[in-house]
């Protein structure tokens, strides 16, 4: 039976954990994910979990400490948000190397400089390539959903990667909003219990473990990740059917709407999708045809997946919160026209930056990029590639 209460996006998070009841949780504090370990070390001392607390002395220590449990035979968890995790970039790259099957809950925060403690996904996208899976929100209840999602994802056997399940600062952090909370015992029936055939330092099996790879096994050892990674994909989308049966409620590796006869489609991740559905169902009301697809996975890329979904389009936006610095576009932009290529699919794309720093991004704004996109297809204005929504002139 499906509990309804009003919750933050931490506590959500924060309670999925306590149902989830992991063993080992290192921390470091760092706005705006400090109210996880907060909550969690709360629930531990009142005696409603018995996770073992690590207050650690910086982050690089508390993802250091997460990948130790972990190899010891123990499910582990950290949370951080921005610098914290930039601290531990060394380690996330340990972690996936390694094959740890561990959780991250991250929570956007923008990298300095200038110093902000805002959102956008510049923390994230920074890690997209550190051979972690990372799973992002659109609210509270994703939120909250995607966490019970992810020890059954990071620890199926044809995956064994670590997990990053990604909120917006702030934003759904923060906010209180409506949610169905599951069941204690259905939560834990359905992540289950941690029992790993093999891991790193299983006391009856003794190795030797380093960091360093003669170069006759690094290409190996890449390849089988990425192989992991590619096989993540239909493990996402098994456990959110079974998720689905369980909750109601049904996750893919992005969601369309209102795109099935859509001319025009916004395509872009987290929060700002609530605001692009909104401008959709007011055009829609006017009679334009017009959609978005929120992407809820961003590792594995579903470059694929995308160009089939978009391929029926005149033309498509595609929104990042995060600036690359490579003179061409954000990530989410250079991933998307690049498997719209690979895919021979032809449409028109434009990329847009939005919300950096935390920059409001309204339903004023997604009418603007819908109207740029017709006025260029109808009447072949001339439209400016890989531009900055809001920026003061």
């Amino acid at each position: 039976m499906a509990i309804k209460d009003r919750m933050s996006g931490n506590e959500a998070v924060s309670y999925a954990i306590r149902q989830i009841n992991p063993d080992v949780m290192p921390a470091f504090p760092i706005t705006p994910s400090t109210e996880i370990p907060q909550m969690v070390s709360s629930y531990i001392a009142n005696g409603e979990m018995d996770t073992e607390f690590i207050p650690v002395e910086s982050e690089h220590s508390s993802m250091s400490a997460a990948i130790g449990a972990q190899a010891a035979g123990a499910r582990s968890l950290t949370a951080t948000s921005s610098a914290g995790l930039a601290l531990m970039w060394e380690e996330l790259l340990l972690a996936a190397s390694n094959r740890m099957p561990l959780v991250l809950a991250l929570v956007n925060r923008t990298l300095s400089g200038p110093i902000n403690i805002n959102c956008d996904h510049t923390d994230g996208m920074g890690a997209r390539d550190t051979g972690w899976i990372q799973i992002y929100a659109e609210n509270n209840q994703e939120a909250y959903d995607n966490f019970i999602q992810a020890y059954p994802i990071a620890e199926h056997k044809d995956v064994h990667l670590p997990v990053m399940i990604c909120q917006d600062g702030f934003i759904t952090s923060h906010a209180v909003e409506n949610i169905e909370l599951l069941e204690d015992q259905a939560v834990k029936d359905f992540v289950g219990t941690y029992e790993p055939e093999e891991y790193l330092l299983h006391p009856g099996k003794p190795v030797a473990v380093g960091p360093y790879s003669a170069s006759a096994y690094v290409m190996e050892a890449r390849k089988n990740q990425e192989i992991a990674m590619e096989q993540a994909k239909a493990v996402i989308l098994e456990v959110a059917q079974r998720f689905s049966s369980l909750s109601g409620r049904s996750y893919g590796l992005f969601e369309e709407y209102r795109t099935d006869d859509a001319d025009y489609i916004m395509l872009l991740i987290g929060s700002a999708a609530g605001t692009a559905k909104q401008a959709v169902d007011d055009l829609r009301a006017e009679g334009k045809k017009v959609g978005v697809i929120k992407l809820r996975v961003f590792r594995p890329f579903p470059a694929k997946e995308l160009a089939e979904a978009l391929k029926g389009c005149r033309m498509a936006a595609i929104l990042d919160r995060c600036e690359s610095y490579n003179g061409n576009g954000g990530p989410l932009g250079c991933e998307v026209d690049a498997a719209l290529f690979r895919n021979k699919v032809s449409i028109e794309t434009v990329n847009y930056i939005y919300g950096l720093g935390g920059r409001d991004f309204t339903v004023k704004d997604v009418y603007a990029v819908f109207e740029e996109l017709a006025q260029a297809d109808q009447y072949g204005k001339k439209v400016e590639q890989y531009q900055y929504i809001g920026l003061r002139k």
